[in-house]
C-alpha cells in the first residue's frame, strides 16, 4: 500500500505544494509585519492575497490528499500557517474589543451611565459639551 501511495505522488505536485504554501507563508510574514507597523493599506493588501493563497491552498493540499498522500513536512507546515492565521485572528479580536473599550470610555453612548447630569442622572443634555455650573 505504501508503494502505491508512493507512486501515487508526483515531484511536480510536491514543488507545486511547496510554492502555494510558500506564498501563504509570504504572505502570513507580510501581513505580520505591516499589523506591526500599524500600516493599514498593507495590512489591506496582505490580508487579500493571504485570502487568496489560503483558498489556493486549500484547495491544492484537498486535491493532492485525494490523489496520494501529502509529504509529512509539508502537512506540518500548512498546520503552522493555519496555527499562526487563527493567532493572529485572535489577536485583532483582541485589540478591536480592547479599543471599544476604549472608545466607550472617552466617548459613551447615551443611557450607559457614562455621563452624569447634575441630578444623578446618566442622560446627556444638550449643551454640546459645555460644562454648566
Amino acid at each position: 500500500m505504501t508503494e502505491a501511495r508512493s507512486s501515487a505522488r508526483k515531484p511536480g505536485a510536491d514543488n507545486s505544494l511547496e510554492a502555494t504554501l510558500s506564498r501563504v507563508e509570504g504572505h502570513l510574514a507580510s501581513l505580520n509585519t505591516a499589523l506591526c507597523e500599524r500600516n493599514l493599506e498593507a495590512i489591506g493588501q496582505h490580508g487579500q492575497g493571504l485570502q487568496r493563497a489560503l483558498t489556493q491552498a486549500v484547495d491544492r493540499f484537498s486535491l493532492a490528499a485525494k490523489q496520494g498522500s501529502v509529504p509529512e513536512a509539508l502537512r506540518r507546515r500548512l498546520a503552522h500557517a493555519s496555527a499562526t492565521v487563527a493567532a493572529q485572528r485572535e489577536s485583532l479580536a483582541r485589540a478591536t474589543s480592547a479599543l471599544d473599550r476604549a472608545i466607550d470610555v472617552l466617548m459613551p453612548r447615551p443611557g450607559t451611565g457614562g455621563v452624569y447630569a447634575r441630578d444623578g442622572s446618566t442622560e446627556r443634555g444638550m449643551t454640546g459639551g459645555v460644562i454648566e455650573i
